[in-house]
């Protein structure tokens, strides 16, 4: 199911932000990641946005944004999200990012673990009218999955 929700960004308008707008704009952003603050984090996207996640798939409105946060912080409430340096072409931003959590609620069916695990990946934006429009979250899910052991992986041999 991970591979058929990883699409190309749609197509938007350019924006009208300024490279220190989308800085700031991310500034603020990981502030709300820090506080958790799904409904905070939601107001970021468009009306009719939409983000496409390994964990969450496909996500269309910003009301179903906003359940994908609070889903997030009720399995892992100690989601610590670090963003690196952006990389920004216009409308468009790549987001390169860290995350460490500890599984604690229930996660595809399964009861939480106490297992903590770390990820990188890069969040893939476009922005329109100072809002993102399209979010796309590429990370290792495989990974995760191992990590918290729902899945077992040995090591490849050389």
């Amino acid at each position: 199911m991970a591979g058929a929700i990883i699409a190309p960004l749609i197509p938007t308008a350019e924006t009208n932000m300024t490279r220190q707008d989308v800085l700031a704009f991310l500034a603020e952003r990981d502030k709300l990641w820090r506080a958790h603050d799904a409904e905070a984090l939601s107001s970021g996207h468009s009306p009719t946005g939409i983000v496409m996640s390994p964990m969450f798939g496909r996500r269309s409105g910003r009301d179903a944004i906003r359940h994908s946060y609070q889903s997030l912080f009720t399995m892992f409430p100690d989601w610590s999200f670090v963003a690196t340096d952006p990389i920004i072409e216009g409308a468009r931003i790549a987001l390169p990012f860290s995350a460490t959590a500890t599984h604690v609620g229930e996660f595809m069916g399964l009861a939480g673990t106490n297992r903590r695990f770390q990820i990188q990946g890069v969040r893939l934006m476009e922005f329109a009218d100072g809002l993102i429009q399209v979010e796309q979250r590429l990370y290792d899910f495989t990974g995760l999955l191992i990590q918290m052991g729902v899945l077992r992986g040995k090591p490849a041999k050389d």
